[in-house]
C-alpha cells in the first residue's frame, strides 16, 4: 500500500456516519464536531490517515475520508444553485476539456464548474454579473484546489460581448445564453466548442434557433438521468428516489461558413 497522507489542520474532511450520512468538516485545532450522533474532537482525527474509523464520545463511529470534488460541489457554502456532479462530468466529455485549453466560463455560480474545469488542467476567464457570486466562487475554488491555478473573474454582462479570441471553449450557464451565440463564435478558434446549462426545455430551443441561423454545426441537446440501486443479499430493485431533471446540455461546433 502506498506512503499515507495524515490529516493536517485546516484541510476538510468528510465524516460518515453508521446510516452513510456525509458532513463535510474543516479540520481546527482544539475544536469539536458535534452532531446528533456524537462528538468528535478535531484532535483525534488530526495526524490520522484517512479511511480510518474515528470513535465519537457516545461510542458510535465515524468513517473519515477526504472529500471527492463531488462532495465538495454538494457540501460547499453557496449562493447560487450549483451543477450536479452528474451533469458536471457530462460537461467535461460533451465539451471535452482538457490540459492547456483557455476556457470562457459565464454565470460562475458558486464555483462548481469551475473547479472541475481547473482540475482538468485548463484555464478559466470567467464573466460574472454578481460581484458576491464571484467572491464566493473565488473562495470555493482556492479551497478545494489551492491558489496556484489558472483562474480569473471579471465582474461583466457577456452579453455585451467577449474580449478573449482564440477560446477553446465557452461554457454558459445563464438565462439567455442565445444573447452571447454571436459574441462565443466570434471568439472561439474555428471547431471549438460551445456548450450551455439550461433547466427548461423552452429556453433550450430558444438556443437551439438561436445555434441554427449562426456558425455552428453538429447541435446536440442532452440530459442525464442517474438512479442509484439497491443491493442488499437477494434483494436487488431500483432505489425508489433518483435524481432525475436537472438541466439539459447543448453543445455545437464553431464553423467557418462558406461565401
Amino acid at each position: 500500500m502506498a506512503a499515507s497522507k495524515p490529516v493536517h489542520a485546516g484541510e476538510r474532511i468528510l465524516f460518515v456516519d453508521a446510516k452513510e450520512r456525509r458532513y463535510l468538516v474543516t479540520m481546527v485545532e482544539g475544536a469539536q464536531f458535534h452532531t446528533h450522533a456524537g462528538i468528535i474532537d478535531h484532535d483525534e482525527v488530526i495526524g490520522q490517515d484517512e479511511g480510518r474509523y474515528v470513535t465519537a464520545a457516545n461510542g458510535r463511529t465515524f468513517l473519515i475520508l477526504r472529500p471527492t470534488l463531488a462532495d465538495v460541489v454538494v457540501k460547499m457554502p453557496r449562493g447560487a444553485q450549483v451543477i450536479y456532479p452528474k451533469d458536471l462530468g457530462a460537461i467535461l466529455l460533451a465539451a471535452d476539456i482538457g490540459p492547456g485549453m483557455r476556457v470562457l466560463e459565464a454565470g460562475v455560480g458558486s464555483g462548481a464548474l469551475s473547479m472541475t474545469v481547473l482540475r482538468a488542467g485548463a484555464s478559466i476567464v470567467g464573466y460574472e454579473l454578481r460581484e458576491d457570486f464571484a467572491e464566493r466562487a473565488r473562495k470555493n475554488v482556492t479551497a478545494m484546489l489551492g491558489a496556484d491555478v489558472d483562474y480569473r473573474i471579471e465582474l461583466r454582462d457577456v452579453t455585451h460581448g467577449i474580449d478573449e479570441r482564440g477560446l477553446d471553449r465557452v461554457l454558459l450557464d445563464m438565462p439567455e445564453p442565445w444573447a452571447v451565440v454571436a459574441h462565443a463564435h466570434a471568439a472561439l478558434r474555428p471547431g471549438g466548442i460551445f456548450l450551455a446549462y439550461l433547466p427548461t426545455i423552452n429556453q433550450t430551443w430558444q438556443l437551439r434557433a438561436a445555434l441554427d441561423r449562426a456558425s455552428f454545426a453538429m447541435a446536440e441537446t442532452v440530459e442525464i438521468l442517474r438512479r442509484t440501486w439497491h443491493i442488499e443479499d437477494r434483494s436487488v430493485r431500483p432505489d425508489h428516489r433518483m435524481v432525475a431533471h436537472t438541466g439539459f446540455l447543448t453543445t455545437a461546433r464553431a464553423v467557418v461558413r462558406g461565401d
